[in-house]
């Protein structure tokens, strides 16, 4: 929801971060690469109770998932660079709720389990609409950067990190974070399936 607003007032930063990355070297996919296994370090730091480190790997994940998109516009933006950011994302995602729910499972599992299903609500939504409007030819206003159409909702990034960094600062409070939220993804799964649908059928009789 809050996606757009944040991309512009981080694009400037960001791609002055990435020129700097680049003059070393870097590529796009070698930042998402880095950022998804420093991500991951989060689960274990969960599993065992280290919630501030695993906040600070989360965050650090988030600062690579914005340079890489920074570094690939201000070199030759892929479509293999593409799909591997948003399956890395969809992983990282899911496995940060896996490891709450393996730190506490007696409290956390149904909680979890409902909110990696809505996941599958807000993913499938997003991707199957992205491959169909990829077909049609229908251009994505508000995010011309991406590699992809992207449809926004209710939960987008910035509210699924702030879910995930919320888990971190408040672990004993998972379980109503997680059902909010879970609602919250369900919400947008249900929007962007009649939204795509009837812009499906529209773009058909056109």
């Amino acid at each position: 929801m809050l996606d757009p607003i944040l991309n512009k007032l981080l694009k400037k930063p960001l791609c002055s971060a990435a020129k700097q990355l680049i003059k070393r070297g870097a590529t796009a996919d070698s930042v998402t690469v880095a950022g998804f296994v420093i991500g991951m370090l989060a689960v274990p730091a969960i599993i065992y109770g280290q919630y501030v480190l695993a906040l600070c790997l989360i965050l650090l994940n988030r600062l690579g998932d914005g340079l890489d998109g920074a570094i690939a516009r201000e070199t030759s933006p892929s479509d293999a660079g593409g799909f591997l950011d948003i399956t890395l994302d969809f992983i990282f995602y899911s496995a940060i709720v896996f490891a709450f729910v393996c730190a506490n499972p007696m409290d956390n599992a149904i909680a979890g389990s409902f909110l990696m299903l809505s996941f599958m609500g807000t993913g499938g939504s997003f991707l199957a609409f992205a491959i169909m409007a990829s077909k049609h030819g229908i251009d994505s206003p508000n995010y011309p950067q991406k590699s992809l159409h992207y449809m926004g909702g209710l939960a987008e990034g910035f509210e699924t990190i702030l879910v995930l960094c919320l888990f971190c600062l408040f672990p004993n409070q998972f379980v109503l974070i997680a059902s909010v939220f879970a609602v919250i993804c369900w919400l947008t799964a249900i929007i962007r399936i009649w939204v795509g649908y009837h812009t499906l059928v529209a773009t058909k009789d056109s």
